[in-house]
C-alpha cells in the first residue's frame, strides 16, 4: 500500500507537472514530490532519487516493534549512457545498500512477487551462516511458484524443468543456475571468486566495510546518490569483474554462469511451502515476447568467448558445462520443431512419402513423449499441465525461439533489431476471465502468430488431404508417419483453430494474421509444387 501510494503520487506529479495539494501530507513529502515536478523528468532521462520510507531506528509497527529499513531508489538515467537494463538496476541498487547498511546477504525479488513463508530467512541462514561449513557457498536459489495459475496452466508457465526438476540435478553437482528471483546471495560473492578477491574501487563497496553512520545521514545519502549516478560504472570492472554481470539479456542466467565457473558453489532449496509467489503472464503474445528475449540472451551466451562448450567445460567440469549449454541453446530447437512443422505435411500434400513404410519413428516418438510425460508428473505435476507444457514446447520452437534466432543473428550482422521490452502482468478483467477459462489470449497482430497459424492451417489440410489420398491410392502405411505428425499437429492446434474461426472477442486471432498465414501457406505449397514439375 506505502509503494502503490507513493507510485501514484509520483505520476500525477510528473504527468502534471506540479504538486497536487491533495497528496500532501507534510513539508517532507512536498520537498520529495518536488523533485518529479522538472519538466525534463522522464523514464528515460532523469537524476537518482533515494528516498529513505521507513528507518529502523525509529519507525515502529502498531506492536512497538521496529520496522526494517525501506528505501526507494531510483538511479540516474541519461539516454546518452547504457543502463544495462535490470543487471546495470541490480548493480545501483547493490552499490546504494552497500553505501546505507552494507548488509551481508542480498535478496533479489521480482516486482510481482512476495514472501509467503516468514521462516524462509532461518532457512537460508542454515546454509549461508559462517560456521555453516559451506565457506564457498555463493546464493541460495528458491523455486519460482506462482498463484493465479488456471486449471490447465495452458501456456506452461511454471516452466517445471527450468524451476524444479533441472536445478535438482544441478544441485547434486555445483548446485542450481539463478533464475532472476527468489534468490539469496552473500554480498561477498560480487567482488570475486572464493579465492580470488577482486577490492572495489571504493572501500565503502568493500563487503566488509561497517556502516556506523545514521542511513538518512547528508553523508550517507550523499554517497549513495554518487553511487547511482549514471557514469559511476565507466571506466570500472562492474559488469564484468564485479556485481551483476553484463553482456547478455538474460542477466540472470549469466550472472550465476560466471559466478560458478569462477568457484562459488549453490543451493536449491525447495521448501514444502513455497517460499514466494507471483503472477504469470496472461496472454500469448507476452509469454512468447518474454521467451523471445530470453533466447536472445541465451544466444549471446552460446557464441561469446564465455560459451559454457569451451570456456564452462574448463572452468567447472564437463558436467556443469552441459547443464549450462542445455539452456544456452535452447533457441536452436527452432530448426527441428519448424522442419517437422512443415516439411512432412507439405509432402504429405504432394503424396511424396518421405518416411520408411515400417518406420521406428512412430515408437521413438511414443516412448520419448511418456516419459516425459511421467518425468512431469513426478514432478508433482498433472496430465492436463503436461499436455499444456509440450504445446507451448512446440509453440516457443515455431516463435520465440525461431524470431529470437532470427534477431539475434541480425544483430550479430549489424542490422536494426527490437528493442528489449518488460514483459507485462497486468491484469484485465475480461483477459482474466477468458484466461481462468482455458482460453488462449492473442488479440495483437503479433508477428510471432503467423507461423504458427500457418503451420495450424497446413497441417489440417494435409491431415484430410492425407486422408482422401490414402482412400483414392492406398497406400497408409507409406504415408502414416506423415499423417500421424499432421494430426498430431492439428491435435495442438484446437485453440488456433478456435480462434481464428469460432471466436468473436477481443482475445481472438485478427483477421489480418489469419489471412496473412493462409496466403503464405498458399505460396509455400505452390513452391514445392512447382519444384516436383520442374524435377
Amino acid at each position: 500500500m506505502m509503494y502503490e501510494s507513493m507510485k501514484m503520487k509520483v505520476e500525477n506529479s510528473v504527468e502534471k507537472g506540479k504538486i497536487s495539494e491533495e497528496y500532501i501530507k507534510s513539508e517532507e513529502e512536498r520537498q520529495i514530490l518536488s523533485q518529479y515536478c522538472n519538466k525534463d523528468f522522464n523514464p528515460q532521462s532523469h537524476p537518482s532519487v533515494i528516498q529513505v520510507l521507513l528507518n529502523s531506528s525509529k519507525d515502529k509497527d502498531i506492536t512497538g516493534e521496529c520496522m526494517p529499513n525501506l528505501v526507494y531508489v531510483s538511479r540516474e538515467k541519461r539516454k546518452t549512457s547504457p543502463h544495462h537494463f535490470k543487471a546495470g538496476a541490480l548493480n545501483a541498487l547493490l552499490r546504494v545498500s552497500a553505501s546505507m547498511t552494507n548488509s551481508p546477504i542480498i535478496l533479489t525479488l521480482d516486482c510481482d512477487m512476495y514472501s509467503n513463508d516468514p521462516l524462509t530467512v532461518q532457512r537460508v541462514l542454515c546454509y549461508l551462516a559462517v560456521n555453516s561449513g559451506n565457506p564457498n557457498c555463493g546464493y541460495i536459489q528458491f523455486p519460482q511458484r506462482y498463484h493465479g495459475l488456471n486449471k490447465s496452466d495452458i501456456y506452461a508457465s511454471e516452466h517445471k524443468r527450468l524451476f524444479l526438476a533441472n536445478p535438482i540435478g544441478m544441485d547434486g553437482l555445483n548446485g542450481p543456475n539463478y533464475v532472476g528471483t527468489g534468490c539469496f546471495f552473500r554480498r561477498r560473492v560480487f567482488f570475486g571468486g572464493p579465492f580470488s578477491y577482486i577490492d572495489p574501487e571504493n572501500r565503502d563497496l568493500d563487503p566488509n566495510h561497517i556502516v556506523d553512520k545514521p542511513i538518512n545521514s547528508k553523508e550517507v545519502l550523499g554517497l549513495a546518490h554518487h553511487f547511482a549516478s549514471c557514469n559511476y560504472e565507466n571506466q570500472t570492472n562492474w559488469g564484468s569483474k564485479l556485481g551483476f554481470r553484463y553482456g547478455s539479456l538474460v542477466e540472470d542466467y549469466y550472472t550465476g554462469y560466471r559466478l560458478q565457473c569462477e568457484g562459488w558453489r549453490s543451493v536449491f532449496c525447495d521448501p514444502k511451502r513455497p517460499a514466494f509467489l507471483g503472477d504469470v503472464p496472461i496472454s500469448l503474445n507476452d509469454v512468447l515476447s518474454q521467451t523471445k528475449r530470453w533466447s536472445i540472451g541465451l544466444l549471446e551466451v552460446s557464441f561469446s568467448k564465455y560459451s559454457p562448450i569451451t570456456f564452462g567445460v574448463k572452468a567447472m567440469g564437463i558436467l556443469m558445462a552441459q547443464a549450462y549449454a542445455h539452456y544456452a541453446f535452447w533457441p536452436v530447437w527452432s530448426i527441428p520443431i519448424t522442419i517437422y512443422a512443415f516439411a512432412p505435411s507439405l509432402a504429405l500434400l504432394l503424396g511424396i512419402p518421405i518416411f520408411p513404410k515400417f518406420s521406428l519413428y512412430a515408437f521413438l516418438f511414443l516412448g520419448a513423449y511418456v516419459q516425459d510425460c511421467l518425468d512431469f508428473i513426478s514432478a508433482r505435476g498433472t496430465f492436463q499441465r503436461w499436455w499444456s507444457d509440450q504445446r507451448l514446447w512446440l509453440i516457443r520452437g515455431l516463435s520465440s525461439f525461431l524470431f529470437g534466432s532470427i534477431e539475434y543473428t541480425s544483430k550479430r550482422l549489424g542490422m536494426a533489431t527490437h528493442g528489449f521490452n518488460v514483459t507485462s502482468k497486468v491484469m484485465d478483467n475480461e483477459q482474466s476471465k477468458r484466461y481462468n477459462q482455458g482460453m488462449f489470449e492473442f488479440g495483437v497482430a503479433s508477428p510471432m502468430f503467423v507461423p504458427l497459424a500457418m503451420a495450424a492451417i497446413l497441417n489440417l489440410a494435409a491431415f484430410l488431404g492425407g486422408f482422401v489420398l490414402v482412400l483414392k491410392e492406398g497406400g497408409f502405411d507409406r504415408f502414416f508417419m506423415q499423417i500421424f505428425i499432421a494430426g498430431f499437429g492439428v491435435l495442438n492446434s484446437l485453440p488456433f483453430y478456435e480462434a481464428m474461426v469460432l471466436r468473436s472477442d477481443k482475445g481472438k486471432m485478427p483477421m489480418k494474421t489469419t489471412i496473412t498465414s493462409i496466403l503464405l501457406v498458399g505460396i509455400l505449397y505452390g513452391i514445392c509444387l512447382l519444384c516436383t514439375i520442374v524435377k
